[in-house]
């Protein structure tokens, strides 16, 4: 594998060293940002980062399956499933019976798990503001958020780092 990367970092232009730094910084940049917004979100709404995630991806996709998060969010189908029971237990979520194939479910919001995701989406901006908006200039988000999609999307395409099961 590591020759691959070799090879592509070197027909690229750009050096090994170099991908391993920019994979360094994307890793721990996300890993602090994270952090930090699973403790504010934990502290101000009762909630994580990841349970914030499900809401405001089942908010924004009405009649999602279990299934259409675990792909979107590249985990696996048994860890959604989990992790939507949670927020079913709390009351922010519902499964109800898919009208166009009785063996699914979709899962919708609970007017509860609307309000809180409205609530915290305020909170989420601010803390997008505060730790990526005051260090990087707004034409830097643009470029950034350019570069970062077209690495998601070859990545999706490709298939690289699709859970199995």
């Amino acid at each position: 594998m590591e020759a691959n990367i070799s090879a592509t970092a070197s027909f690229s232009g750009v050096g090994p060293a170099t991908l391993a730094q920019v994979f360094s910084d994307l890793v721990r940049c996300e890993t602090r940002l994270y952090n930090a917004l699973n403790d504010t979100l934990r502290r101000e709404h009762g909630i994580v980062a990841s349970q914030f995630e499900f809401l405001i991806y089942l908010r924004d996709h009405p009649g999602s399956r279990v299934a259409d998060l675990a792909e979107f969010f590249a985990i696996g189908v048994g860890a959604t499933s989990k992790g939507v029971g949670r927020l079913e237990a709390r009351g922010w979520v519902r499964r109800v019976p898919n009208p166009a194939d009785g063996r699914s479910l979709l899962l919708e919001l609970t007017p509860q798990g609307t309000q809180l995701v409205g609530d915290a989406e305020g909170t989420f901006q601010e803390h997008l503001a505060t730790h990526i908006g005051r260090s990087i200039a707004p034409a830097q988000v643009t470029e950034l958020g350019s570069t970062l999609a077209r690495l998601r999307a070859t990545l999706e395409h490709g298939g690289v780092g699709t859970p199995v099961g």
